[in-house]
């Protein structure tokens, strides 16, 4: 099992901006509904731009054991995240997680 699945503190520490055109309505795979608009050309996951935040496709609880219920059509920064990185070690100190090794 991914340390990632267990832990989701990603999805709840950082605004998720991309392009428009990763929207489900424009050609993309991210459904719209969990799209909010910021401009004309970029939108953010719903409920990463809120206090607390938290992706509105994140599922479960952070450091048990969470999912992505748009994993397969996730957008671009989601993708390009990497398991043990800095940003991953920040978000992990946010939520109290051990770092990984």
């Amino acid at each position: 099992m991914s340390a990632c699945t267990t832990c989701g503190a990603c999805c709840a520490s950082f605004r998720v901006d991309f392009s428009v055109e990763e929207r489900e309505d424009h050609g993309g795979t991210v459904p719209e509904g969990l799209c909010v608009e910021v401009t004309e050309r970029i939108c953010r996951m719903r409920g990463t731009d809120h206090q607390p935040v938290r992706c509105a496709a994140l599922t479960g609880k952070i450091g048990t054991q969470v999912a992505c219920g748009i994993y397969e059509w996730r957008s671009s920064p989601c993708r390009e995240f990497e398991e043990g990185s800095q940003a991953c070690h920040k978000a992990r100190m946010r939520h109290n997680l051990p770092a990984l090794n």
